[in-house]
């Protein structure tokens, strides 16, 4: 049984977790995958690694393929998906429905996470975008905590280090203990849209093809559904 090495964002984490053993079962085949945010993970393919799939976002994929590392007609996208809130289980819910909804939550709240904009964690750039949109960078900076680059911001309300956390719908969806608010009011939405390819120099290119084929499959589909993302 060969070892499938797949380069996954966080954003999908979830879903591979659950297709894994349904994979591994119907192939024979072990798939090894490692999950960080986009923009590491394509700084270690620029740097020389040599997985056998990725899994990544739209633009992510297409620089690759225009520099060579993903196979050209490889890639297949797979789900778009929303940027959105959580609180701790049990912790009052603040109404985030409109733009105005939404600017008083975050200002209201004692400590807010997100992912570190440096890291490459496209939900914490887009959060701060939109701060300075609102115009209150200034009053919430102070209160901004972020996680390690590659975990869930969603783990600090687990730990009390924030009461708001702020990522992809389907990396809060990832944490157990917590209860989803929901998607960024459509005026302050950032949609990410994942693809997955097969690298140029791959190992185990039929396997790697095979993977992609299964996280497109309708079983695929479903589960990221199940992680509150929408097929494509």
């Amino acid at each position: 049984m060969a070892d499938i090495q797949a380069f996954a964002t966080m954003g999908v984490q979830g879903v591979i977790d659950a297709l894994q053993p349904a994979f591994e079962r119907t192939s024979g085949q072990h798939l090894a995958p490692t999950f960080n945010t986009s923009k590491m993970l394509l700084q270690a393919l620029r740097s020389g690694a040599t997985p056998d799939a990725v899994v990544v976002t739209r633009d992510g994929i297409d620089g690759l393929i225009a520099e060579g590392i993903v196979a050209r007609g490889s890639d297949v996208t797979l789900a778009r998906s929303v940027v959105g809130l959580a609180v701790r289980k049990g912790a009052p819910r603040p109404d985030i429905s409109t733009p105005a909804a939404f600017k008083q939550a975050v200002l209201a709240a004692t400590s807010i996470g997100y992912s570190e904009p440096a890291g490459g964690g496209a939900s914490g750039v887009h959060f701060e975008k939109l701060m300075h949109q609102l115009g209150i960078a200034d009053a919430v900076k102070p209160k901004s905590k972020h996680p390690p680059v590659g975990t869930h911001t969603a783990d600090m309300l687990l730990t009390g280090e924030v009461d708001l956390a702020v990522q992809q719908v389907a990396e809060l969806k990832y944490v157990q203990g917590i209860e989803l608010l929901g998607p960024l009011p459509d005026e302050l939405q950032l949609v990410t849209v994942f693809v997955a390819g097969v690298h140029a120099k791959a190992q185990h290119p039929d396997a790697a093809k095979a993977l992609v084929a299964f996280l497109h499959s309708p079983e695929g589909a479903q589960a990221f559904r199940d992680q509150g993302m929408e097929p494509v």
